[in-house]
């Protein structure tokens, strides 16, 4: 779309957000961007016979995901959505109860200017952050982040109004939203957006004088080079987080497992293996996890060894690690469980377990399809290529399944 195209001006594109006409909307923004379904698609994550469905009324859009991924997807203005941004409160857009009623109100009244920012106000926004971390654990990267990104704005509305220790802890509380940001931004495989985020947390980290944070924005770029392929690179930046003044023994923890991980990804088992040894003695002595690192513990630690096994080709071991680590994962895990599952069956594949392949992604499929793409759905995909290699039926099987829900 061409950058000075401003499509949301057109008259028939704002109604038709405005009555939640999906169809119209799909089919309106198409004609003024004289784009295809499939790119269509590619903005909204949707395969290209959904958008078809949908457009033609085929498809009712009843799911509260499909609706936030059409609404991020397409930049779709908020105040097109009930009402404008500015007036929007703090607490959650699309999830009840995140906060108390009379937190609700009160940070209402300090983003309207009709009441002082004070700790107890920051306090709120702490735990309302913390809610919404567990809450993308169940939804998803995709339905959170519209969210998270309303809140972090009105709480970086707030800078002004702060002054002395509260002006160091909200620019704290920034940094942390932006590493949040960054992380779903990564999640969606949004390289560039995330790469923004991480920086914006890191300067904010700097400022207030947050090791922890800093550490864990290197630390997450690490992952971020280890999701492109780029060994080398996620060595040195989890070399690098591990070492960065101020951070956490838990933190330092989870910095050198990503540099064992870059290692694995670039074949050096016996350093890839000291790394995470290494990163497990750390965390069995750690007593000052920061709040964001609240899932760390031994299942996710086996999980993580096994993933590193998976780039070393040791496929029965890292079976083994990685279902050590679903065990311990709760219900509520979602997008994890829906990751390492996937992983899982890619194990059982590479080691020619056709049938224990089969079993473990059909665990997950449904999770996967509604909260793990696009990374758990590739990987889903890599398994069952990987059983078509060993010609086993199973194989066609698992394409079948994917292809019901594409």
């Amino acid at each position: 779309m061409a950058a000075e195209l401003n499509v949301w001006a057109h008259p028939e594109l704002r109604s038709a957000v405005a009555g939640e006409d999906w169809a119209a909307v799909l089919r309106v923004w198409r004609g003024l961007t004289r784009s295809s379904q499939s790119v269509l698609g590619a903005r909204i994550g949707l395969a290209q016979p959904d958008v078809s469905a949908i457009e033609n009324r085929r498809r009712a859009v009843t799911s509260v995901e499909v609706r936030q991924r059409i609404i991020d997807g397409l930049d779709v203005p908020l105040e097109l959505l009930g009402g404008p941004a500015a007036e929007m409160p703090l607490p959650s857009l699309v999830l009840p109860h995140m906060v108390t009623e009379a937190g609700t109100d009160r940070l209402a009244r300090i983003a309207s200017g009709g009441l002082r920012l004070d700790a107890a106000s920051l306090d709120e926004m702490d735990r309302l952050l913390a809610v919404h971390r567990r809450a993308e654990d169940t939804l998803g990267s995709r339905l959170m982040n519209g969210v998270v990104l309303a809140q972090f704005r009105a709480v970086a509305g707030l800078y002004d109004q702060a002054r002395g220790p509260l002006a160091d802890r909200l620019v704290k509380l920034m940094a942390e939203y932006a590493q949040f940001l960054a992380w779903m931004a990564q999640d969606q495989d949004n390289a560039p957006v995330a790469l923004g985020w991480f920086d914006r947390s890191y300067d904010w980290a700097l400022e207030s004088g947050y090791g922890d944070m800093a550490a864990t924005t290197m630390s997450m770029k690490a992952h971020l080079a280890w999701s492109q392929g780029q060994g080398k690179r996620c060595v040195r930046l989890g070399e690098a987080a591990a070492s960065t003044a101020g951070a956490s023994e838990a933190t330092r923890a989870m910095a050198v497992q990503m540099a064992g991980r870059g290692h694995a990804l670039a074949g050096d088992a016996d350093e890839a293996y000291r790394r995470l040894d290494d990163a497990r003695r750390i965390i069995a002595e750690a007593t000052d996890a920061p709040p964001w690192l609240y899932f760390y513990g031994e299942s996710w630690f086996a999980a993580q060894r096994g993933m590193a096994e998976l780039h070393l080709g040791q496929w029965c071991r890292a079976a083994e690690n990685l279902k050590a680590g679903l065990a311990g994962f709760a219900p509520a895990y979602r997008r994890d469980r829906a990751w390492y599952g996937a992983c899982l069956a890619r194990a059982y594949a590479g080691a020619g377990e056709a049938e224990a392949a089969l079993g473990a992604a059909l665990d997950v499929i449904s999770d996967v399809s509604e909260i793990g793409r696009p990374h758990a759905w590739q990987e889903l995909h890599r398994a069952a290529g990987a059983l078509m290699r060993h010609r086993a039926h199973e194989g066609r099987a698992l394409y079948e399944a994917l292809a019901s829900l594409d």
